[in-house]
């Protein structure tokens, strides 16, 4: 009966998340209410409020769970590259998904907008950041890179950003186009 309770616990706080993440996508951070996250969710208003103290910490939980998972992913699947061209290749074709229609983007895109007025909010992306980061340093000194590897990474993360952010204003852009420009900034020889 416990096990039950839990579970059934546990999957209204993945709708929960599901909804508080579709929704900062759909009509930004500050527009999220709790009966928005509730009908969205299916439940009753109070239910969000059972599980969370305010309709910020879910939105702090879930988007951080979001990004977690999508950065997580991100930098397992690129570490898995058995070079730096081939790691950048499969990079760039992975943004040219985010074209701002896609729910990942204008969620990321909100949350580090949000980052700027919620602390706990920025240190958690801080930290997912810093992890990526971190992955990518180790993965570029293992491939051959030979400037401070760390620099590279930032570079690389906030490229990254940059790009997804480009994208969305303009679905034309040719981010394939970019490997070169990157390969000799992260390798010193020309694309």
């Amino acid at each position: 009966m416990v096990e039950r309770s839990a579970e059934r616990g546990r999957a209204t706080r993945q709708r929960l998340f599901d909804a508080a993440v579709a929704l900062i996508g759909e009509v930004g951070w500050g527009g999220v209410t709790t009966r928005m996250v509730a009908e969205r969710a299916g439940v009753a208003p109070g239910v969000v409020h059972y599980h969370f103290a305010s309709v910020n910490d879910l939105l702090v939980e879930a988007s951080a769970a979001f990004a977690g998972a999508l950065f997580g992913e991100a930098a397992r699947r690129l570490t898995e590259q058995p070079d730096i061209g081939s790691g950048l290749d499969w990079l760039l074709g992975e943004l040219s998904g985010y074209t701002g229609a896609d729910p990942a983007s204008p969620l990321i895109v909100e949350m580090y907008l949000a980052a700027g007025r919620h602390p706990e909010l920025r240190d958690r992306l801080r930290v997912m950041i810093d992890d990526f980061r971190s992955q990518v340093a180790s993965w570029l000194r293992v491939n051959g890179h030979t400037g401070d590897a760390e620099a590279a990474a930032v570079l690389l993360a906030a490229s990254v950003d940059g790009l997804v952010l480009h994208h969305s204003l303009d679905p034309a852009t040719d981010i394939a186009a970019l490997a070169a420009p990157l390969r000799a900034m992260l390798t010193g020889q020309p694309g």
